[in-house]
């Protein structure tokens, strides 16, 4: 008899503590930054990009934008954001503002290689390849995939 009392009591402690967590959204679900959003959903555009859906890559571009534009003026001077921003706003055509914000994150982080391949990136969209490289040898001793990106790209221009 008490075998069965006790093992009710564990059966009723654990629904009662499942339910309780799935009620208030459990420990284990985090909300997530307007960093982690925008990232996100930049990961989403360049897939939606590389299937050949330009439209609905633009829309996420957009949408990713927003989450990051917030993001920075919670937590302004983040490399990683300012990346994000100059990247979504190159693909959305807007060559001026996105280096305005590459240029501030090589500010914080000069060897960032992020903001290095897609600062890069953007000096060839604007047929400025000598920039180009210049980003290139600052990526030269990092043993990494944008180095090699950003060479194929500019030996292709």
């Amino acid at each position: 008899m008490k075998k069965k009392i006790i093992f009710a009591l564990i059966f009723c402690f654990t629904f009662a503590t499942h339910s309780y967590g799935a009620a208030t959204g459990g420990e284990s679900e985090k909300v997530k930054s307007n960093y982690e959003k925008g990232s996100y959903i930049i990961k989403k555009a360049k897939r939606s990009e590389k299937k050949g859906k330009t439209k609905k890559a633009i829309k996420q571009y957009e949408k990713a934008l927003k989450y990051l534009i917030k993001s920075n003026e919670k937590k302004p001077n983040q490399p990683d954001t300012l990346n994000y921003l100059g990247f979504a706003l190159r693909k959305l055509g807007n060559f001026k503002e996105a280096e305005k914000y590459y240029m501030e994150g090589l500010v914080i982080d000069p060897n960032h290689n992020g903001i290095n391949e897609y600062l890069g990136e953007l000096y060839i969209q604007t047929n400025r390849i000598e920039l180009a490289k210049e980003r290139l040898k600052v990526l030269k001793n990092c043993n990494c995939e944008e180095y090699i990106e950003l060479k194929e790209l500019i030996e292709k221009n």
